[in-house]
């Protein structure tokens, strides 16, 4: 007899840390291992430990994409005795090499802050989780793969990695388990695109499967059309910088910067914003530019071409300029505005926007523009709530003076409407697993499809073992 049973160890109701295990038989597949977010104790706690043994229970782990929330915990697992592979297409592997390391990095730095700044009121830093050499040392183990490329994860599982439409390399998995004299089939999302992005390929087809593990971050909202964002952005670049203020933008370093960038750009060209300096104040951005030059093979070629064929480098133009060190970041407090500044992390949750929101939220002329999901229990989460007022940036009490605007058209995940659509295109579908989700977009998802299909549905809680096929 034989069985494939999942364990989520992270984004099981909830939005980030996704790690999920399947085991089948006597071996077990990590798809994905990354960071949690949200309130830092708990984050930390969670982050810190792993409720397998990373050197014996896990042979193989599976990566769809390079962001810290499906990344950022690899070099814990390979620091805590894993050394098998860490399967994912070419341009995440490139991907991951620097945004692990730039983790390690930030978390050295801030435990040098903490120490230096930290008053007894404070919770006393653990430490970082990993440090540069553990980032640099894993990325041995990762093993690039072609998108619609058939290859064998461990014996008697095959694997092929389908288009995901989210970030730049990014992909859903289509899984064929041989088990019990006949083949499962699974299907995993992992984060979820939308058609029209600029810059990336729109989301590709799942075939059938029997089995399918779908994130559901925005399974009870509507995003506003794309085409709605760049006129939202050039509308609070005008208006901040009439008023002399700063736009502060915190944006992923991976593919959040650069459709900003893109867009920036194109808003330029057409001369619909003013000549105000673009700032984009993360030197990992500027390596990710980089290596998005490198990887045409996932553009989305009709909407990128306008660039590409005039032999224009999307990311450069003469508004822009990309800082470096530490000193040209901490030198843009003191420089009036206008101006834009684009810094991470996402979430403001780590990097040089904490530095940033610190000095500018004060101050009424400027306006802080999100452009991405915000987790909750998140700094990002409660810039966007309109009854805080003051937030806490390291050990101090910020007022909320400066306007926040939020651009949602951005997003990088499907909605309500593309998530309906992909589950009920599903043929034959036994079951749905939802994961990577707030429980109030879960159990709306989970309402609409009860009523589209004849299909059992599951919300795993964390750490709580479910068979999947017996």
């Amino acid at each position: 007899m034989s069985s494939i049973k999942l364990i989520s160890h992270g984004a099981a109701r909830e939005v980030t840390g996704t790690c999920h295990e399947l085991k089948i038989r006597d071996k077990s597949i990590l798809l994905d291992c990354g960071m949690f977010q949200g309130k830092r104790s708990e984050a930390a706690e969670k982050n810190a430990t792993f409720s397998f043994n990373p050197k014996q229970d896990i042979d193989a782990v599976i990566l769809t994409h390079a962001h810290m929330d499906h990344s950022g915990r690899i070099p814990l697992l390979y620091k805590k005795g894993y050394a098998g592979p860490v399967f994912c297409t070419y341009a995440t592997q490139d991907l991951a090499v620097v945004m692990l390391q730039d983790a390690a990095y930030i978390q050295e730095k801030d435990e040098e802050y903490f120490t230096k700044h930290l008053r007894k009121s404070m919770i006393p830093s653990a430490g970082p989780l990993y440090v540069k050499s553990d980032a640099t040392e894993c990325t041995k183990l990762f093993v690039g793969k072609n998108y619609g490329e058939r290859f064998q994860v461990i014996p008697g599982v095959y694997c092929t990695f389908i288009e995901a439409g989210h970030i730049l390399g990014s992909v859903m998995l289509f899984l064929e388990i041989e088990t019990g004299g006949k083949t499962v089939r699974l299907g995993f999302t992992g984060d979820m695109g939308r058609s029209m992005l600029p810059i990336i390929r729109d989301p590709g087809k799942m075939p059938a499967v029997d089995y399918l593990i779908c994130e559901s971050t925005y399974g009870d909202r509507e995003h506003e059309p794309i085409l709605t964002a760049q006129a939202k952005l050039k509308d609070v670049i005008v208006k901040t910088a009439a008023r002399g203020g700063k736009v502060i933008i915190p944006a992923f370093s991976l593919e959040r910067t650069q459709e900003i960038v893109f867009d920036l750009h194109s808003l330029w060209d057409s001369q619909q914003i003013p000549a105000v300096p673009i700032m984009v104040d993360s030197p990992l951005a500027s390596k990710v530019t980089e290596i998005f030059m490198k990887h045409p093979e996932c553009y989305d070629e009709e909407i990128f071409s306008g660039f590409l064929k005039k032999s224009h480098n999307p990311f450069r133009f003469s508004l822009i300029n990309y800082t470096e060190t530490v000193e040209q970041s901490k030198e843009l407090n003191g420089v009036r505005g206008p101006m834009i500044i684009m810094a991470g992390s996402g979430m403001c949750e780590a990097g040089r926007i904490r530095h940033h929101l610190k000095n500018e939220l004060p101050d009424p002329r400027n306006t802080v523009l999100a452009v991405g999901y915000m987790a909750e229990n998140t700094l990002g989460r409660r810039l966007l709530d309109p009854k805080i007022l003051q937030v806490k940036i390291f050990d101090e009490m910020i007022n909320k003076k400066a306007e926040i605007q939020y651009i949602n058209a951005y997003s990088g995940h499907a909605d309500k409407n593309d998530l309906d659509r992909f589950i009920t295109a599903q043929t034959g579908l036994k079951k749905l697993i939802l994961v990577h989700g707030e429980e109030p977009g879960m159990k709306a998802l989970a309402e609409r499809s009860s009523l589209a299909g004849k299909f059992a549905i599951e919300m795993p809680e964390r750490g709580k073992e479910y068979e999947i096929e017996n």
